[in-house]
């Protein structure tokens, strides 16, 4: 099966359901033929999202279901491993990091966070 070569705009969620350094919402992604988890929040007033695979080891990196900030609010960590990546980039910060991890473009727009698909990010029904 061949994937799309056009990225499409998907509806995310609702922007209010990403608070400042808080929860995130999951969704689901093929990336590169598999079907991954992935993650959006909001850092500073704005929105990422990244593939949930710490770039040390291929493993999802919540401590809690949807929890992926440190204590201070400022880093997103990776439970197992304690590595450290920057909410804007997605760049390894500290601890045991391979590159960084992989974004996945979003957009915000009249209250609604929206997704923007790649070759190799797609949604689980294409």
């Amino acid at each position: 099966m061949s994937l799309p070569s056009e990225s499409r705009t998907l509806a995310l969620c609702n922007s209010k359901d990403l608070a400042d350094s808080g929860e995130a919402v999951p969704f689901d992604v093929v990336y590169c033929g598999q079907t991954c988890m992935a993650f959006a929040i909001r850092y500073d007033g704005r929105v990422y999202a990244y593939l949930n695979r710490c770039a040390h080891v291929p493993m999802e990196m919540d401590y809690q279901p949807n929890r992926f900030f440190d204590l201070t609010g400022h880093w997103i960590v990776c439970a197992t491993h304690g590595a450290m990546y920057s909410p804007q980039t997605g760049a390894c910060r500290g601890g045991p990091c391979r590159g960084g991890l992989v974004k996945i473009e979003v957009s915000e727009t009249d209250g609604v966070v929206h997704w923007h698909t790649a070759r190799n990010l797609q949604p689980v029904d294409f």
